[in-house]
């Protein structure tokens, strides 16, 4: 028979080991977000553009396309995460260093162009895209032939990007900008004749002019006015994340699923894309 003093000793053993038997179960079940972990509730948060056809959209259905979102996905599964792993957050222009730097996100791939001023907030990875500035128009407008002809013109473009004010200091300062939040707002201004014409990236431009609901309506007008290096940003400072992210684009492009993604998303329109540019160079 167990004396008292043995029978609390005993129960004080027992306790411990449950104590330690939570604390190993609790270690072994750590969510961390590293690439490689086979922890069934990681997660990772990409921002990406939620408004632009062949970029980044998010469908009625709740589905998300674009080559921004191909592009997401493929380098979040060389980082260890499936497409089930992805939290997709919207990024728009005006909030992309916002969400970098509150840590809301873990990268964002969001027709986000290397500029020095952005690189002193936020870090890139890439560049995985070289673009170049564009203008949209109506199909049957003939005013405008020449970059100079937007002077008086009402330009359209969303606050945060760095298009209009390209096309005010450097092209036509006499044109009057419109800054609205979002390029399906320029679309539909342009669209309603409310503006002129509408410029961002020619990839953009090309996604939206390539919908079936616009079949005739809109013509890109060809002028190529800036370089535009799509690259991948991260949280300033995060050079492991950032280099891990350039060694995923490497395989993505030695791979040929680069060119595919191209292929899907822009092919329709008849954008003709530059080559893949090479990692850490870019084109000014």
């Amino acid at each position: 028979m167990n004396t008292p003093r043995a029978t609390r000793r005993l129960t004080l053993a027992l306790a411990a080991a449950v104590v330690l038997s939570f604390t190993g179960a609790a270690c072994s079940s750590d969510n961390g977000n590293s690439g490689g972990g086979g922890s069934e509730n990681k997660k990772i948060t990409i921002g990406i553009k939620f408004d632009q056809p062949g970029i980044g959209l998010k469908t009625p259905s709740g589905a998300y396309t674009g080559f921004d979102v191909d592009v997401a996905t493929y380098v979040a599964k060389q980082l260890g995460y499936s497409p089930k792993d992805i939290e997709w957050k919207e990024a728009k222009s005006a909030d992309r260093e916002t969400l970098l730097q509150r840590g809301d996100v873990d990268y964002i791939v969001a027709s986000y162009s290397i500029t020095p001023k952005r690189q002193e907030k936020v870090d890139f990875a890439g560049p995985y895209l070289l673009a170049h500035q564009d203008v949209l128009l109506r199909a049957n407008d003939n005013s405008i032939t020449k970059p100079s002809d937007l002077n008086n013109k009402k330009l359209c473009s969303v606050t945060g990007s760095t298009s209009a004010q390209n096309v005010k200091t450097k092209i036509a300062p006499k044109a009057q900008l419109q800054e609205y939040g979002g390029y399906s707002e320029c679309l539909t201004g342009l669209e309603n004749g409310v503006v002129d014409a509408l410029t961002t990236d020619d990839s953009i431009l090309a996604g939206y002019a390539a919908q079936p609901q616009f079949k005739g309506k809109f013509k890109l007008a060809g002028f190529k006015l800036s370089n535009e290096n799509y690259g991948i940003g991260v949280q300033k400072g995060d050079t492991e994340l950032k280099d891990k992210i350039n060694k995923a684009l490497e395989k993505m492009v030695a791979d040929g699923s680069w060119q595919a993604a191209v292929n899907k998303n822009f092919g329709p329109a008849g954008y003709k894309n530059e080559p893949a540019p090479k990692i850490g160079v870019v084109v000014t």
